[in-house]
């Protein structure tokens, strides 16, 4: 998430800057020492601060690698090395950003700190229909001029006013359009978080992980969207399998996306995480074990050639790198696994867009472990779990046109008509972004279409979600505040317009926050819920939007584009049409009424409006043949379709299965060339042995013989009988 500027806060860049690296211990010196900064932090988070410091106040590293022997020198230049040609800027608000992460609360410890007012306002402004209500139990008593109260502020509470007495019992008191409520929740709230995931389900929203403190967090929580209560899922261990040796908890994440899968699954997609077991793995990486190391202890090695396998100091592959991990939580049995994918995975990341389209998943952009803003393009189809990579280096399934947008995390995605992916905002270190770009999955090419109406200011952290062809984005915020208005997008006229803006700061205008789509009564509602402003929040809002989804909405959004062409001009014939017809039949009228003496049969008149009817109904009968044949044309193009889609799913998952058998298949080749190898060794060291062996048995038949021919002593010796004589002598 983008580093804004708390309203608690006070000062900008670089004063900002410099206020927290006094505070971590370098204290505006040129030559900061690393003793201070080591005793707060760890030693990795340490030299990635001292890095940062020095590329914000001296620039790129231009100093000669140490040569003496001291590992914290040389970790310090190789840290600072790594940053390339980063922007003194970036450097800046990097260095904050990672200083939040650790320390949250390091703002309210700098000296001389004095903290700023905070301004509660009201979420709902119209206090006569429905007022605001803060999350929690409210007064029963009503009064026609409601006294503002403060709210206690404190992490986790809802940062607005509340107007005294009123009472609003559950979303069917929700009556205005293009408001935000805060109803009245029961149940024990869950923690105050940011950068978690949400999604619902039957009248449900599930919200799981997020940050807090800093922290991460693996908690299950669910809103019954109906009586409006939460609850903790409790989550039971799952069964072992290849995936997921362990049958631990999921670990906690941050910066994933929680995605609906069917009705009784939810996909926890990508993310932060600080589990070492969850190790972001590049592109034709492997992970092999150290022959000299324990079990837990990986090397990762570049999977240049197979012959890479047969490194002695490595033992065999344990598993391939596990990239972008994909969990699965069954609300039946109330366990998390690891989904078995297949293909080629993007690398881990967090702050990455999931947009569902079709019967997959679209992954774009992001940021990896190593802090790299990422524009790559990855799909994941739920039906084969096989990756495909967009414009990929190595193995391309499809390639892109167009300019992508540029490299990017903490942005809004939606899916227009089954055939657009849009991508709005988002932000690198030091930048935010207001663009508008438009992949069409059809053609697949990138454009950036020109935006209408009031173009919302750049942010990153927001949340967005499609109604209908209206595409809502709440909260976020640049490098200076956060966005106080919830804008929406007409995605069929790219048109921007506001729904409402609240002043002030409030949950709502926060970065990290969820927004999620449910009905109630046949009508839409929005759900808001956490984020962060300067305070860790778990309020939860909902908006009724007068924007409907309306069937005629989606039902343009479905049909292509060629047969809304072709519709459009037989509309456009037919409007022509009728319009002479008309023109005629006024014509005929009015000549009726100014010359009389030219008509006077009236019967006429009623024939010759009959003969223009059945003409009319003629060309209408025309026109719904017309339209008939082209919904059976269209019926037939889409059934070719799906056809043909399923038969390059089935190739794909073979494609796929074909290549993991091969692999296996080279691995096992490079096995037996190893084991020939060592049985030719064995071979020759045999025919060898053999040799000695015959050698050794001629040598000994040869001294026997010897021994038999000898006699005398000889003789005696070898034990043999004396010879008899003769009788005869």
């Amino acid at each position: 998430m983008k580093e804004m500027a708390r309203a608690s806060s006070g000062l900008a860049y670089p004063e900002r800057f410099y206020a927290a690296a006094s505070y971590v211990g370098f204290g505006g010196s040129p030559n900061p020492s690393s003793k201070s900064v080591t005793s707060k932090f760890s030693n990795d988070v340490a030299l990635l601060l001292y890095a940062l410091y020095q590329q914000a106040t001296l620039g790129p590293c231009t100093i000669p690698k140490p040569r003496g022997w001291s590992p914290i020198e040389q970790g310090k230049w190789t840290s600072w090395q790594g940053l390339g040609t980063m922007a003194s800027t970036e450097a800046m608000r990097l260095f904050v950003k990672i200083l939040e992460e650790e320390d949250p609360g390091w703002y309210s410890r700098v000296s001389n700190f004095v903290a700023e007012p905070v301004l509660d306002v009201e979420v709902n402004h119209n206090p006569k229909v429905e007022p605001v209500m803060q999350n929690g139990n409210a007064h029963p008593e009503t009064k026609t001029n409601p006294e503002t109260k403060t709210i206690p502020i404190e992490n986790g509470s809802m940062l607005q006013s509340q107007d005294k007495g009123v009472t609003l019992d559950c979303l069917a008191s929700i009556s205005l359009y293009d408001q935000w409520v805060g109803p009245p929740v029961n149940g024990p709230r869950p923690k105050a978080r940011y950068e978690h995931g949400a999604a619902v389900i039957d009248d449900k929203m599930y919200v799981f992980g997020g940050n807090h403190n800093g922290r991460y967090l693996n908690d299950l929580q669910v809103l019954d969207l109906r009586s409006f209560t939460w609850s903790r899922v409790e989550v039971k261990s799952g069964a072992e399998s290849l995936e997921s040796p362990s049958p631990s908890l999921v670990p906690p994440c941050a910066g994933h996306s929680l995605i609906p899968w069917g009705t009784d699954k939810l996909l926890s997609v990508a993310g932060h995480t600080k589990d070492q077991s969850e190790a972001i793995q590049g592109k034709n990486q492997i992970l092999c074990t150290e022959s000299n190391a324990c079990a837990s202890t990986y090397k990762v090695v570049n999977l240049l050639s197979l012959f890479d396998l047969l490194d002695p100091e490595l033992s065999l592959v344990i598993t391939v790198g596990p990239g972008c991990r994909v969990k699965v939580f069954d609300l039946q049995t109330g366990t998390w696994s690891t989904l078995k994918t297949y293909g080629n995975p993007p690398v881990s990341r967090g702050g990455q867009s999931v947009t569902v389209f079709s019967s997959s998943l679209i992954i774009f952009g992001g940021q990896d472990a190593k802090r790299s803003l990422l524009n790559d393009l990855h799909l994941l189809d739920l039906e084969t779990l096989t990756w495909d990579e967009i414009d990929a280096v190595n193995i391309v399934f499809t390639v892109c046109r167009g300019v992508p947008p540029s490299p990017r995390s903490d942005h809004a995605a939606a899916v227009h008509a089954e055939r657009y992916l849009l991508i709005f905002g988002g932000g690198s270190h030091a930048t935010c972004f207001n663009d508008l770009h438009v992949l069409d999955l059809q053609a697949m090419e990138w454009s950036r279409p020109k935006q209408q109406g009031e173009i919302p200011s750049p942010r990153a952290g927001h949340a967005g979600v499609a109604v209908g062809e209206n595409w809502f984005i709440v909260g976020g915020g640049d490098n200076t505040t956060g966005a106080s208005e919830t804008v929406v997008l007409n995605m069929s006229t790219l048109v921007w317009s506001v729904v409402t803006t609240i002043p002030g700061r409030v949950p709502l205008a926060s970065e990290g926050l969820s927004l999620v789509l449910s009905s109630y009564n046949g009508e839409d509602i929005l759900i808001s819920f956490g984020g962060y402003n300067g305070r860790y929040n778990n309020e939860a809002h909902v908006l009724k939007p007068s924007h409907k989804s309306t069937l005629q909405s989606k039902m343009v959004e479905t049909v292509p584009d060629s047969v809304l062409a072709v519709q459009n001009a037989t509309n456009a014939t037919r409007d022509m049409e009728s319009e002479g017809q008309e023109g005629k039949i006024r014509e005929i009228v009015m000549d009726n009424v100014d010359s009389e003496p030219k008509i006077t049969n009236e019967e006429s008149l009623l024939s010759a409006l009959k003969s223009e009817k059945e003409e009319l109904e003629s060309s209408l009968n025309k026109e719904k043949m017309l339209s008939l044949q082209l919904k059976q044309e269209l019926t037939e193009a889409e059934t070719r379709n799906t056809d043909l889609y399923k038969e390059l799913q089935s190739v794909r998952g073979q494609l796929a299965t074909e290549q993991s058998r091969c692999f296996k298949l080279e691995v096992d080749v490079a096995e037996l060339r190893q084991k020939l190898q060592t049985m030719e060794t064995l071979q020759k060291e045999l025919e060898l042995l053999q040799r000695q062996k015959a050698a050794s048995e001629q040598a000994a038949a040869l001294n026997a013989k010897q021994r038999q021919s000898s006699g005398g002593v000889w003789g005696w010796l070898a034990g043999a009988p004396p010879s008899q004589k003769s009788d005869d002598d």
